[in-house]
């Protein structure tokens, strides 16, 4: 699975309440919560990103409470990836269980700048920025985690997984 987009970069200990402020967590619509993503850190975010553009962090991207509110706020607004030089854990399992992938690449992170682009290859685990040149090895991901983002997260995986058909 490839992806490539815009980068929209932020720095260290961004928490769940920076990406989806509380006053929000009223619902768990992606669009209304995309509506609302990063409001409080960035105003554009939200009126600007773009289907397929890439957030990227620094250090302990996540941190907070365990709402899944965030990564579904990211996803909803378009993001198709986020690399970050390291994850809160409960941000990265959450993110995962919606489908929503995460890499961690500390040197890709601190060396992307806001307006780059990056081409991810999520078999792979490379990001190479389009601008430099440069290609980063982030860890790729297993096969059945793979799984769980082609499906779009745990629960449309395990239905896959178990030949189970929503109808109505």
């Amino acid at each position: 699975m490839k992806l490539e987009g815009k980068v929209w970069k932020y720095g260290d200990n961004i928490d769940t309440d920076v990406i989806i402020p509380a006053r929000y967590l009223n619902t768990t619509d992606p669009v209304t919560l995309a509506a609302h993503c990063m409001e409080d850190a960035d105003q554009s975010f939200a009126q600007n990103v773009q289907p397929g553009d890439i957030m990227v962090g620094g250090r302990n991207f996540g941190c907070g409470s365990s709402r899944e509110h965030a990564p579904i706020s990211i996803k909803g607004a378009g993001v198709s990836c986020i690399v970050a030089e390291s994850f809160a854990r409960i941000f990265f399992r959450n993110a995962v269980n919606i489908g929503l992938p995460i890499l961690e690449s500390p040197d890709a992170a601190r060396d992307a700048q806001p307006g780059d682009t990056l081409s991810v290859d999520l078999v792979g685990g490379t990001i190479t920025n389009q601008r430099t040149g440069q290609t980063y090895q982030a860890s790729p991901y297993p096969p059945v985690v793979l799984g769980i983002i082609n499906a779009g997260g745990l629960v449309p995986y395990t239905r896959e997984i178990l030949g189970i058909e929503i109808t109505g």
